[in-house]
């Protein structure tokens, strides 16, 4: 059963996305059958209604002149009645259609957007570097528009300019065979013409959809830098930067506009000389009497018709060209088959043990990260890993995500290999404090319930008193429901920091990872944070990424990192009492010294 407009089909596809255009659009006409058949068949009740208009008024002329001088006997209210019914019933095709119209077209193109949105993000972090993320986000919203475009052009300027011409044909039929026949060929090879035209432009079309989209990406990521902007007095050399891509842009653009002005020209020749040969076959057929004035008047009235309906199917079919030409630049960028394949099954996690079993990965283009690496982590056990920047850190959190695969080996939690589960079913049960909290341009509540969409407003309440941030919050003018701006920017680091481990509280999910959690912090904040965080990681397993080696002191077990290898594992006191690295990192801390950066970074 379908969703009822303007809203996504609640049943998920589990069919991939076609990454072919026509085969998208199918897909959603597919989703509507019922739908999409009640609009065409009222389009192509309209549009024969349209064309039965004109063998009315040439009724209605045949009978005028077969009144000769009596007009009072002349038989015209028959004709007249047919004519002004034909009219009406048009009309009302024509609003029904268009009220269909609307929420089918609408309500595609939501899904269109929603399952595009859902596909994109399945796509491995790494997909994200290499992507703007205004670019991807301006592809999602032009798809959905062009998606539209095509489905309305279809309805509106394809169906019934086609109607038209077999009405027209059948019509003709009735008047003269040869004219049937000639109107045939001629429409024939003008839609060849303009197809094939059509054809050869998708590449200028497809070329300005691609920098279009780019230039959008460039303008965000400058919009999301302006700090940056600003502190470097950059504005007249961005303004110079974005001035040259949308010159390309530019350019694109006009190449595009302007095929299909030389298609349009193409097109009125062609048809103005069909016009003209018609008008002037019928005018010489009813000089020698073999045809009448009504038929001078159909033929006249049915050759203009489609002369303006061609025009608009032409031209709606290039446009359609173009807008293919997007929608295929986008589906290629988007619709790539996800680099991390997703299964049904859920994962069953029991207590949160987690082994890395002889895996090696590196990143694409780079050097190896891990070889042959084996880690085992208990249940319950709180790890911490510090290192050097390039060690492998933040690399060994994200496989246990499963943000990346790993190229050989396995990750395997309480004996899974997170491979063989949903994605989803794994992160459920992983609650992350990340080094820079990102916060959605929503209220605060809204943001810490991310973590459990179900939560009470009780539950956000105590998850912030955990978190030391209910006491800020209720001093905001709105409390829970301040808007936080994009990206958290209307509050300060340590307070997004601060919400982020409310967002943790409140998952309470078995497994914890903490990436750097109070790096963002004062001093007085850290103490806070730091108490918050001890009652946090009780009774789970935390995996935990530290630059301020004092955060662990209370941990279990230390793993120092060194160019994807251990170097020393233990616990925290065992670690100093050796004088290895570890202690080394330990007092250069203490005496307020930071260890030299890697030349290679």
């Amino acid at each position: 059963m379908n969703a009822p407009a303007g809203v996504p089909n609640a049943k998920p596809r589990a069919a991939p996305l076609p990454s072919r255009p026509v085969a998208f659009l199918w897909r959603y006409v597919c989703a509507r059958p019922w739908h999409f058949s009640g609009l065409l068949a009222l389009i192509i009740g309209a549009s024969s209604c349209a064309v039965a208009v004109q063998y009315g008024m040439k009724l209605l002329v045949d009978a005028m002149a077969q009144g000769g001088s009596d007009r009072a006997s002349a038989n015209v209210w028959f004709p007249l009645g047919l004519f002004i019914g034909l009219i009406v019933t048009e009309n009302v095709f024509w609003r029904l259609g268009g009220w269909l119209g609307c929420r089918t077209v609408v309500a595609s193109v939501v899904d269109i957007r929603v399952d595009l949105f859902k596909h994109l993000t399945g796509h491995p972090m790494r997909y994200f570097t290499e992507h703007f993320a205004g670019s991807l986000g301006n592809r999602i919203s032009a798809l959905g528009a062009a998606a539209g475009a095509i489905y309305g052009g279809l309805a509106w300027k394809i169906v019934p300019p086609i109607v038209d011409f077999i009405g027209a044909v059948v019509v003709l039929l009735t008047v003269d065979v040869r004219m049937a026949v000639a109107l045939i060929l001629f429409v024939a090879i003008v839609a060849v013409l303009i197809t094939g035209f059509g054809i050869r432009g998708r590449a200028k079309h497809q070329r300005f959809a691609a920098q279009s989209a780019r230039v959008g990406g460039e303008l965000v990521d400058a919009v999301s830098n302006v700090w940056t902007i600003k502190a470097f007095s950059a504005r007249d050399r961005e303004a110079e930067r974005l001035a040259h891509e949308i010159g390309y842009e530019a350019r694109a653009q006009r190449r595009s506009w302007m095929y299909l002005e030389k298609a349009r020209v193409m097109h009125d020749i062609c048809l103005s000389v069909m016009a003209g040969g018609m008008l002037i076959w019928a005018i010489n057929l009813w000089v020698g009497g073999e045809v009448t004035a009504g038929d001078v008047v159909l033929v006249s009235a049915l050759t203009f018709r489609i002369l303006h309906g061609s025009r608009d199917l032409a031209l709606a079919l290039v446009d359609a060209t173009q807008q293919i030409g997007a929608i295929d630049d986008t589906l290629r960028i988007i619709v790539q088959p996800h680099g991390l394949e997703d299964s049904e099954n859920q994962l069953l996690l029991a207590e949160g043990d987690i082994t890395f079993e002889k895996i090696s990965f590196s990143y694409a283009g780079r050097n190896s990260v891990f070889e042959n690496l084996d880690l085992h982590v208990p249940a319950g056990q709180k790890v911490g890993v510090v290192g050097t920047s390039g060690a492998g850190k933040s690399t060994l959190i994200n496989l246990i995500q499963r943000l990346d695969d790993v190229q050989s080996g396995r990750v395997l939690i309480d004996g899974q290999d997170v491979r063989s589960v949903s994605q989803d079913s794994l992160r459920e049960k992983i609650a992350v404090v990340p080094q820079e909290t990102a916060l959605f341009n929503r209220s605060i509540r809204e943001n810490i319930r991310y973590g459990r969409p179900d939560a009470t407003d009780q539950e956000v309440v105590e998850a912030a008193r955990n978190a030391f941030c209910d006491g800020f919050i209720r001093q905001l003018p709105q409390g829970y429901d301040t808007m936080v701006g994009e990206r958290g920017v209307m509050l300060s680091g340590g307070q997004r920091q601060r919400l982020g481990i409310a967002r943790a509280f409140l998952k309470d999910a078995p497994i914890l990872i903490l990436d750097e959690a109070t790096s963002a912090l004062d001093t007085q904040s850290e103490g806070e944070i730091q108490a918050a965080l001890n009652n946090l990681v009780h009774h789970r397993t935390v995996v935990a990424v530290a630059h301020r080696l004092s955060t662990l002191s209370s941990f279990d077990r230390i793993i120092v990192l060194r160019d994807g290898r251990i170097v020393e594992d233990g616990a925290p006191m065992e670690l100093r009492n050796r004088g290895g690295e570890f202690e080394a990192l330990w007092r250069m801390q203490a005496e307020g010294f930071k260890p030299q950066a890697d030349p290679a970074e």
